[in-house]
């Protein structure tokens, strides 16, 4: 699967951990914090974008 993701600076990268952060120190689990935090940049997001390719192993099967 190819798929076009965000491209952040190192800054807006931190920035993103930082909030990740702050959600799971308010009792989000990791895995909803980042979740949350990947839909607010998505929301958000004004920049380029990156192409990424994911494999996905199940398709061999």
């Amino acid at each position: 699967m190819t798929t076009g993701l965000p491209a952040l600076s190192h800054e807006q990268q931190q920035q993103a951990v930082e909030r990740i952060q702050e959600l799971m120190a308010q009792g989000l689990s990791s895995g909803q914090a980042i979740a949350q935090v990947a839909q607010e940049i998505r929301q958000t997001h004004t920049g380029g974008l990156i192409t990424a390719r994911f494999e996905d192993d199940d398709e061999d099967e």
